[in-house]
């Protein structure tokens, strides 16, 4: 959408209310695309607009009157929600990032943001899994599956399957090119995660190869049965990748909590622990593992590993999925 007004009106030419222009801006300065960042910042920034319209907050309606000093207040009634217990460090860090983000979209420049906001919390995110992460019990796999097809919700299925055999993210799992996959699971025994991933690693340039499995056999089988006819991956010709998260993903969420499954990311977590047993004979940290304390070496080989076939670029990340280094 474009400016209602001039870019020097209330909130910067994007409407009279903060909670319509925030994420009128994002929109514009994501071009109408990523949605699914456009969608996060917005409801960062919604929770931002009911602080400022609070008894806590300013009573401000427009973003030309919010200045570092408001920033700086809202972290401060963060950093009081964060000590009282009722939101994570990562939580409030997300959302100061986010408004810095739709202040700089709303501008149009940088000049009112806070630098860090973890500096500006004094708080640290551990980004450490301590509970062992739902879906690792094949047996509870195999009944999410089958109530997802008992609901005729075949292609969550085959995520649930993809994400728990190969580690995929959902929008990998979404995108996954399955013939390719196909033929690579037949010809080479291993198979490259390339669509969809984040970050732009993709391409020859940041390889994601996979050993093949009777499991990866079977989930890549499936997927590619139940892939809509005149697609490659899950999404059929007349959707985008919007419009499947807004349907089937959405109400097969009710399902997996139905079945004490939290999200599809648990399986990804899963995935990471059955692989650190695999490699280091030993449980994951967060199943009560100890080879980090007997074997430090093999303990960091068996993240390195984990991290690249997940995806990350950094080894520390993996602690989000099978636990720390204690």
């Amino acid at each position: 959408m474009a400016l209602v007004g001039r870019r020097d009106g209330r909130n910067f030419g994007y409407g009279r209310q903060l909670s319509y222009a925030g994420p009128q801006a994002l929109a514009d300065m994501f071009a109408g695309g990523h949605y699914g960042t456009v969608k996060a910042h917005s409801d960062r920034w919604l929770a931002f607009v009911k602080w400022c319209r609070s008894e806590q907050g300013p009573a401000i309606n427009d973003a030309r009157r919010i200045d570092r000093e408001v920033l700086v207040d809202y972290a401060a009634y963060l950093r009081d929600l964060v000590k009282r217990g009722d939101l994570a460090v990562s939580t409030v860090q997300n959302r100061l990032s986010s408004v810095n983000r739709t202040m700089a979209a709303l501008r149009g420049d940088k000049y009112v943001r806070l630098p860090s906001p973890s500096k500006t919390l004094g708080m640290q995110r551990t980004g450490v899994r301590h509970m062992a992460p739902q879906g690792q019990d094949r047996e509870q796999v195999k009944q999410i599956v089958d109530t997802l097809c008992s609901h005729h919700q075949l292609r969550a299925a085959a995520i649930v399957l993809l994400a728990r055999a190969i580690g995929m993210r959902l929008r990998e799992a979404i995108l996954a090119d399955l013939p390719r996959l196909t033929r690579e699971a037949e010809d080479l025994g291993k198979i490259n995660i390339q669509d969809g991933t984040k970050g732009g690693r993709s391409g020859a340039s940041a390889p994601r190869w996979i050993t093949v499995d009777e499991r990866i056999r079977d989930a890549l089988e499936f997927a590619e049965q139940v892939s809509p006819t005149g697609s490659h991956n899950l999404i059929a010709p007349n959707e985008n990748y919007l419009s499947v998260l807004q349907g089937f993903v959405h109400s097969a969420r009710d399902i997996l909590h139905s079945q004490n499954l939290k999200g599809f990311h648990e399986l990804r977590a899963a995935y990471a622990c059955e692989r650190y047993e695999q490699i280091t004979q030993h449980r994951a940290p967060n199943n009560g593992g100890k080879c980090c304390q007997l074997n430090q070496r093999l303990d960091y080989e068996a993240r390195r590993q984990i991290s690249y076939e997940l995806g990350h670029a950094r080894i520390d990340v993996v602690a989000a999925y099978i636990g720390g280094q204690v």
